[in-house]
């Protein structure tokens, strides 16, 4: 299982990086003149310092609710609960109760997913510090049912509760995790600090693993899952955007488990493009996942 470990230059760097609002950690403090104009000289200034964190915050975003779906799964109770952090006023989150798995093993896959989802949210509110947003407002139970809607896997009002078998569970994280993988490539161009981009390229790793473990699974399950996810792959494409960026699990009739391009690269989606799939809906500013939006101010990231 992935550990967070922070070591103290990290801390410190990112401390300078977002100066009062963020990490002040003693002993920072002599090296900070010196790291202003190491800064300066990598483009790493008062603006990339505000993109940086902006997309730091964007990223906790997006990890609050997949460490919410996939500690309810694998547990029963909520991120809280299981003793992360998530700020003084966190908003509610609707949906979402421990899954009935067939084995041990499936068991363990859900709880690495958790611990490994719990791992990223708690590593990015010690890097923004108090400038950490608190938990938004989640909504699972109206999310997957539009989702499940827009995919043609239910009817339209239908409920569709990915909670109530272990497939179902991966389907609805790989609806979430293939998007990840895709929004931290398409940030990572622009973030400043190489630190920050060590920290995001190493969390987007683990993302891909998760994603290929449950494209895996959904494959070697029967036709009719396997279907679902061409279904949700389709439904992605046609909310983030004109271009085809994401890849079914099934494709020319042969597995695709892992979705790239021609040239072995995974795709990438701007940030817009990622919450047109999380608020299921084009240019909007909230819904979906997501009933009073993302928590943050996102302004020219979006």
């Amino acid at each position: 299982m992935t550990q967070t470990n922070t070591g103290v230059s990290r801390r410190c760097l990112i401390g300078g990086l977002f100066g009062g609002g963020g990490l002040l950690l003693a002993g920072c403090s002599g090296d900070r003149a010196s790291r202003s104009e190491s800064g300066r000289r990598a483009g790493n200034g008062p603006g990339g310092a505000d993109v940086d964190a902006k997309i730091m915050t964007f990223a906790l975003n997006l990890e609050y609710m997949e460490a919410e779906y996939y500690t309810r799964g694998a547990y029963g109770h909520s991120l809280a609960e299981h003793g992360t952090e998530v700020g003084r006023r966190p908003g509610q989150v609707r949906g979402g109760h421990k899954v009935n798995f067939s084995s041990r093993a499936m068991q363990d896959h859900a709880e690495e997913l958790a611990y490994n989802e719990a791992a990223h949210v708690a590593f990015y509110r010690q890097q923004l510090g108090g400038a950490a947003v608190d938990l938004p407002e989640i909504d699972f139970e109206t999310g997957f049912s539009a989702a499940a809607a827009a995919a043609g896997i239910v009817r339209q009002g239908e409920p569709f509760d990915p909670f109530a078998d272990e497939i179902a569970f991966f389907l609805g994280g790989m609806l979430f995790e293939d998007v990840g993988v895709t929004a931290y490539h398409g940030a990572a161009p622009l973030i400043t600090s190489k630190e920050v981009l060590d920290a995001a390229s190493g969390i987007l790793a683990v993302e891909a693993y998760h994603m290929g473990m449950a494209r895996y699974l959904i494959y070697h399950s029967n036709s009719q899952w396997r279907d679902a996810a061409n279904k949700i792959s389709d439904a992605r494409d046609t909310l983030d955007g004109p271009s085809d960026l994401d890849q079914p699990l099934v494709l020319d009739g042969k597995a695709n488990i892992v979705p790239n391009d021609r040239n072995g690269i995974a795709f990438k989606r701007t940030p817009r493009q990622v919450l047109n799939i999380v608020y299921l809906k084009k240019d909007a500013m909230r819904g979906g996942f997501y009933p009073n939006g993302m928590n943050g101010d996102f302004t020219g990231l979006v």
